[in-house]
């Protein structure tokens, strides 16, 4: 279809282009040699001047869009392209002058007068001038139209990266996830086998739900937290009084759209790497607000910041590209230590 459109405007644009000029020059024949020239030869001429002119070009065209894509082509391929616009220009006057010769001499029954060269030299200078013209005016329009189709083949490129990136990440969350809570489900067996039992479902429960949104690029504040809060109840089986969570939501921003599993990589991190590290436990807060603009999503957790430690990484840096790819520089995340709390604060614009 948009081949289609681009032969039609290319034709458009070739009637134009040369029905234009070829009239403009047949009417000032018309004015200048109405003496000399008959009406029929003036109009025969005007379109032998229209159909050699669209026929040349054409040629031209059709030799040149094989290898012209872009200025830099233009450049490397400039001897062939000088050499299709002296063969064009040569052969759309010789064929002007030849068929005019002809047409001249039967329509007026005699042969044309003495300024002949002159006639000659003046048509060459003024074919020449009218190819060179069209010439620019093709490779203009040829090197905007590669250079959009590029820049939509790009984004076409750099969207499908990305959802390939996001396909990569997301696949990173749920083993890692299922990992860490199978492992607690093996130790409580042998401890207490209702508690392993309560944890399965509540397992299943959180599992069902990744998988049911992970194919989404954003979920529901909503939704999130209702995940959040299986998690908790999960962990609450594992650490129980060690764990202390609480939650400052505003309610306004209940319906935003965030990116999934979020908050319960932050959640998860937090417990894993500061809680459980604690030995008489700790407090885990959740805060979600609104700050110029942003939706603010902070997370703090009794303990330190644990150097050294490549699993805390690997889930931080997967939060950290996971915002790169949706928003960019729009989103911030920061993780730091403030006297003996850790803060992880994500800022996604609203």
């Amino acid at each position: 279809m948009q081949k289609r459109s681009q032969q039609l405007l290319f034709w458009i644009l070739q009637i134009v282009g040369w029905g234009i000029p070829s009239l403009l020059n047949g009417y000032a024949k018309y004015l200048t040699s109405s003496d000399r020239l008959t009406k029929k030869y003036i109009l025969t001429e005007t379109l032998l001047f229209f159909f050699f002119g669209i026929f040349w070009s054409t040629i031209f065209r059709n030799y040149i869009k094989s290898f012209l894509e872009s200025l830099d082509t233009l450049k490397k391929e400039s001897i062939k392209v000088i050499i299709a616009y002296i063969a064009s220009s040569t052969g759309y006057a010789l064929s002007l002058i030849g068929i005019s010769y002809i047409a001249y001499n039967s329509i007026h029954e005699k042969v044309l007068d003495a300024d002949r060269p002159i006639m000659v030299v003046s048509t060459f200078l003024n074919i020449f001038l009218f190819i060179l013209f069209w010439a620019l005016f093709y490779i203009s329009i040829k090197t905007i139209i590669n250079s959009k189709k590029r820049r939509i083949e790009y984004l076409q490129l750099e969207s499908s990266l990305k959802d390939s990136q996001l396909n990569t990440l997301k696949g990173q969350i749920n083993p890692h996830f299922m990992f860490n809570s199978l492992n607690n489900i093996r130790g409580l067996m042998l401890e207490d086998v209702e508690k392993a039992r309560d944890m399965i479902t509540r397992l299943s429960e959180l599992l069902r739900y990744s998988l049911s949104k992970s194919s989404d690029s954003t979920i529901k504040v909503k939704d999130e937290l209702e995940m959040v809060n299986n998690f908790i109840a999960l962990s609450y089986i594992q650490f129980e009084d060690r764990l202390t969570y609480v939650e400052h939501v505003d309610q306004n921003l209940l319906a935003q759209e965030i990116p999934p599993m979020i908050i319960q990589m932050l959640i998860e991190n937090a417990i894993k790497h500061g809680i459980s590290q604690q030995k008489k436990g700790g407090v885990v807060t959740l805060t979600i607000f609104e700050e110029n603009k942003n939706l603010c999503i902070k997370v703090g957790n009794t303990g330190k910041i644990e150097k050294g430690k490549s699993s805390t990484k690997i889930g931080l840096k997967n939060i950290s590209d996971r915002l790169q790819i949706l928003y960019g520089n729009n989103a911030s995340f920061d993780l730091h230590e403030t006297e003996d709390e850790v803060i992880a604060l994500i800022k996604l614009p609203l």
